[in-house]
């Protein structure tokens, strides 16, 4: 329980701790739309915001920022009791991992969305400013996501002749994403491989159990 335990805290710190660091970052130090490379044209911070969901996808409208925001909270409560009862288990230390990346990296962006509208200034044509003396930019549950990372691999034009797009620019890694977006990712990826793998090892073991009675 405890090696479980500290590992889960470890993990949501870590992330937590970066996550807001850069978005603080970010968001006092440049304006929305603003954005520099830091190697080559690939990589770039990008400053953008978005009312909802990781990559910049969202909601619209005031309902929907609510519902979404009312979402993340119940999902994070979830997660989070998930994650307690799986460090009270005797449980691979992987799934553990797994699980504390995608809490973190949901409470990240909650810490945006309930936070952010009331304790920054708005970024647009101007550098944001922390608790400013006329107030937030919004209310509260109604702060935007902080993204940043663009990484533009690709730069080019779908060719004439293919229907719809043809002669369309496309960029190839077009979202723009943060910390916490990364962290929801990669536990999610290394969850589903994980789960992969214990399956197989599942048939493996039923598929050996079967010849041995033959």
């Amino acid at each position: 329980m405890k090696k479980n335990a500290i590992i889960a805290s470890s993990v949501i710190f870590i992330v937590l701790l970066l996550d807001q660091i850069v978005k603080f970052w970010v968001k006092t130090h440049m304006m929305l739309g603003e954005e520099f490379c830091v190697l080559g044209e690939w990589f770039r911070i990008h400053f953008v915001e978005n009312n909802g969901m990781a990559f910049g996808m969202e909601l619209s409208g005031n309902i929907g920022k609510i519902l979404l925001s009312g979402f993340r909270i119940i999902a994070v409560v979830v997660i989070g009791w998930f994650l307690v009862g799986l460090c009270k288990k005797s449980t691979d230390k992987l799934l553990i991992t797994c699980i504390a990346l995608v809490w973190a990296g949901a409470v990240g962006n909650i810490i945006d969305s309930v936070f952010y509208g009331v304790i920054f200034d708005s970024s647009w044509g101007q550098i944001a400013q922390l608790l400013p003396e006329n107030g937030g930019y919004s209310t509260w549950l109604h702060g935007r996501v902080v993204d940043m990372f663009y990484f533009p691999l690709i730069d080019g034009r779908f060719p004439e002749w293919m229907p719809i797009w043809g002669g369309e620019e496309f960029i190839f890694f077009r979202p723009v994403f943060n910390c916490a977006d990364a962290a929801i990712s990669v536990g999610i990826v290394l969850l589903l491989i994980f789960r992969h793998e214990e399956l197989s090892k599942s048939i493996s073991a039923e598929k050996s159990r079967e010849k041995s009675l033959e």
